[in-house]
């Protein structure tokens, strides 16, 4: 692929993967343990019942948030999840957030999210949004908010946006300048059309490292989220942090167990799997 695009694993990984995860799932069931204090953050893509490696069904994303309910959990977006947890009212918060700004988001997850009273963010590269830019592993894709959308979102609170660069490249394999505009072009872009600062930034698949932390930090976010599973304490570093990706393959037991601390520990596969793939470049997606 040409340098700076990024692609879906191949779908013998996506199988192993599967059940890799199915088997820590399990192993957490009989040994679950004492969960790590702290934020997880879930990350979607998509929610939709199509064929797409990125799209979570409708009834299985209805049962997520109907499963954080039920145990007293509150979903809050990005930036407020953090916030109430850097002042200690973070007790029963978990971070949530979508990536790339599909339309069925807006039409499936945002009347689920109505209902809980819970909140999001969308983080958006720009360049997409625009139609300027494609998402480079689609043929044909889907359809992807629109600009009028996002503000009446944005106004109405459920929904917050962050940025997630232009055109979405893999960020490490492209040139300082390249990235810097990446990085700056979606800040000002979202900015000028929400009409106000925004904080929070989304590394394309995960994919950073000393660079593109400094990039972010100097073009004036707060906040930056990687690809890397975990629990986020005070110590962790605000624009490096983890998330757990919540896929179209999970069961209901593997979201309880990535809710509850499961997963909160990459895998030595995945990590074997993220050098081959991507090098050196850190925090990439498996």
């Amino acid at each position: 692929m040409p340098r700076g695009d990024l692609a879906l694993s191949p779908a013998p990984v996506l199988r192993a993967k599967m059940a890799l995860t199915r088997a820590r799932s399990l192993r957490w069931r009989l040994w679950p343990g004492q969960a790590a204090p702290g934020l997880r953050i879930l990350f979607y893509h998509r929610v939709a019942d199509e064929p797409d490696e990125l799209a979570v069904s409708l009834r299985r994303f209805a049962a997520h948030m109907d499963l954080l309910a039920d145990e007293g959990l509150h979903a809050l977006d990005v930036e407020e999840a953090v916030a109430r947890h850097a002042e200690g009212r973070g007790a029963g918060v978990i971070g949530l957030c979508f990536d790339d700004g599909y339309a069925d988001v807006a039409d499936h997850a945002l009347p689920v999210l109505e209902r809980h009273a819970f909140s999001a963010t969308v983080f958006l590269p720009t360049g997409v949004i625009d139609g300027t830019a494609a998402l480079s592993w689609y043929d044909h894709p889907p359809p992807m908010l629109s600009w009028e959308q996002i503000r009446a979102f944005d106004r109405a609170g459920t929904l917050r946006f962050g940025a997630h660069t232009v055109t979405h490249p893999n960020l490490t394999a492209i040139d300082d300048n390249a990235a810097r505009q990446e990085i700056i072009g979606s800040k000002a872009v979202l900015e000028a059309r929400v009409g106000h600062p925004v904080a929070t930034f989304c590394y394309p698949a995960g994919l950073f490292g000393a660079r593109e932390r400094r990039l972010v930090a100097e073009a004036g976010f707060r906040l930056a989220t990687s690809c890397e599973p975990g629990v986020n304490t005070p110590e962790t570093d605000p624009f490096a942090l983890r998330r757990l990706q919540v896929e179209r393959r999970d069961a209901l037991l593997d979201f309880r167990a990535k809710v509850a601390g499961g997963h909160d520990a990459p895998g030595r596969l995945r990590a074997a799997y993220r050098h081959w793939r991507f090098g050196a470049a850190t925090g990439a997606g498996f």
